[in-house]
């Protein structure tokens, strides 16, 4: 006789973190969407409202303890979708269309690029081995980054309206430069890992603030100055993790194994 397993129950607190998820799955496709009917603006705000999906989901998940592997594999795909394929498909549909097999072929790279990107962050995540230090890094740069890195050109355009900003020369040379980004072995600062000292809260509060209004106010040159500042700090990045690996160095064992994976 074949007994039937009965599924658990969760409470919707458990869910929410799913939810989120899910919500930022649709915000990418919806970018897609967006970009097949020429509303390059919303296109972007789209990957924008994903990318805030993206960061409220595992924080709420860690605060509601209902982390699961489930919820995992779910972000996983989730980012894929909304930060490989959807920024790719806006830029095809803005730009690189118009070199037919060549652009599909950018777009193609770049998905690529990024589901790489996310099977060797999840192949880290189950080494527990590593220095503390480590994981205020991430190797290459994150998915919502690359995203928002590979969308310059449109944001660009969106503000400043220069034509050479759509040509596909230049769009496809942006494509390959985030896609090898996303692949590199170049450390890039994990932001979430920063702590606010007491002395710096209301600073930091009023820094937000005032981001907040030039967002709402001007709203493409600030995320176009925002990126710029992101790429600014990729060499002090790629300095601050020298420094440390030499001060504390990862054993040979753990080093071996993170080689492995990105071969």
């Amino acid at each position: 006789m074949i007994r039937r397993h009965r599924l658990r129950d969760h409470s919707i607190n458990r869910l929410i973190p799913n939810m989120l998820t899910v919500f930022a799955l649709c915000a990418g496709l919806t970018g897609i969407r967006f970009a097949l009917l020429d509303r390059w603006e919303h296109a972007v705000i789209a990957i924008l409202i994903a990318a805030v999906f993206d960061a409220l989901d595992g924080r709420i998940a860690r605060l509601l303890d209902s982390s699961s592997k489930f919820g995992a594999e779910l972000d996983s795909l989730s980012d894929f979708v909304s930060f490989g394929v959807a920024p790719a498909m806006i830029m095809f549909l803005w730009s690189t269309h118009e070199v037919k097999g060549i652009g599909w072929a950018l777009t193609l790279a770049f998905s690529a690029c990024m589901a790489l990107r996310l099977a060797r962050f999840n192949t880290k995540l189950d080494n527990a081995d590593l220095p503390a230090w480590t994981s205020r890094f991430f190797t290459g740069v994150p998915a919502p980054a690359g995203a928002g890195l590979v969308l310059m050109p449109l944001i660009a355009w969106l503000e400043f309206d220069f034509g050479f900003l759509r040509q596909p020369v230049f769009v496809g040379l942006f494509l390959v430069v985030v896609a090898g980004l996303l692949v590199s072995r170049l450390p890039t600062f994990s932001f979430k890992r920063v702590r606010v000292t007491q002395a710096w809260v209301l600073p930091t509060m009023i820094g937000v603030v005032a981001y907040a209004s030039l967002l709402v106010s001007v709203p493409w040159a600030t995320l176009f100055f925002t990126l710029l500042l992101y790429l600014c700090t990729l060499p002090f990045s790629y300095r601050t993790h020298r420094r440390l690996q030499t001060q504390r160095p990862i054993p040979e064992p753990v080093a071996a194994g993170i080689e492995a994976d990105h071969e």
